[in-house]
């Protein structure tokens, strides 16, 4: 697959938490480059770094040091560079979580629409968008429905086209597929796939589920807040 533009580039990113005789260091001098059109994962142990990393790419937390750059625009070299991280969230990145998150009292389609109404995206407009992600998604027929009356592969779907609504190139997924048998987490990962080569995003996914190991292009291992392969 021929890969696109340079989307995440991560150069030299240090994170600690305290100081002193208490400091514990996250991630150490980490360089990553992600394309359009990659799906990629990262693995290690708990307390290895990687969720940490995925929040610093998330712009949800700030490095101790390094340079982040999303999209072709630097958000981070020594301080942020952007004064809205909300923003910059809204218009660049999408998120996908293992729980999902969806709000109970919202039905599929709002779910997805209210993203595009934080955009400020008129509500016409944003109930039309929401319903075609949700079509292409082969679960617009439970647009009307709530989260409670879901199964787990819908409501996953439905939270990828959450993720999907700002029309993001950046897709962060924490563990999407942990509540999901075998056969659902693989075509949840072969829609992802489908995703970044159609919307020429990237698609960088936290995971220990080893059942979808072979859906993505690379699998990039950190260790003591050290990238050990890429």
């Amino acid at each position: 697959m021929a890969l696109g533009d340079i989307l995440i580039e991560v150069s030299n990113v240090a994170k600690h938490f305290g100081e002193g005789e208490t400091r514990v260091d996250a991630l150490r001098a980490v360089d990553l480059t992600v394309r359009a059109g990659e799906v990629i994962a990262l693995l290690g142990p708990s307390g290895s770094g990687k969720t940490t990393l995925l929040n610093i790419i998330g712009c949800i937390l700030a490095p101790s040091a390094g340079r982040v750059v999303l999209d072709g625009e630097p958000v981070f070299d020594g301080k942020w560079l952007r004064r809205d991280l909300r923003r910059l969230r809204l218009d660049k990145i999408g998120f996908i979580f293992q729980s999902h998150n969806l709000l109970p009292f919202l039905t599929a389609q709002e779910n997805v629409a209210v993203v595009l109404d934080l955009t400020g995206l008129p509500a016409e407009e944003g109930r039309t968008r929401a319903r075609e992600l949700l079509d292409y998604l082969e679960v617009g027929h439970r647009a009307m429905v709530k989260p409670a009356l879901l199964s787990g592969g819908e409501a996953q779907r439905v939270a990828i086209a959450r993720a999907l609504a700002n029309r993001p190139r950046i897709i962060l997924a924490d563990e999407p597929t942990a509540a999901l048998d075998g056969a659902r987490a693989g075509l949840v990962m072969d829609l992802m796939r489908k995703l970044a080569a159609e919307q020429e995003a990237c698609i960088v996914t936290v995971t220990h589920d080893e059942k979808i190991f072979d859906r993505f292009d690379r699998l990039i291992h950190l260790r003591d807040g050290h990238l050990v392969s890429a």
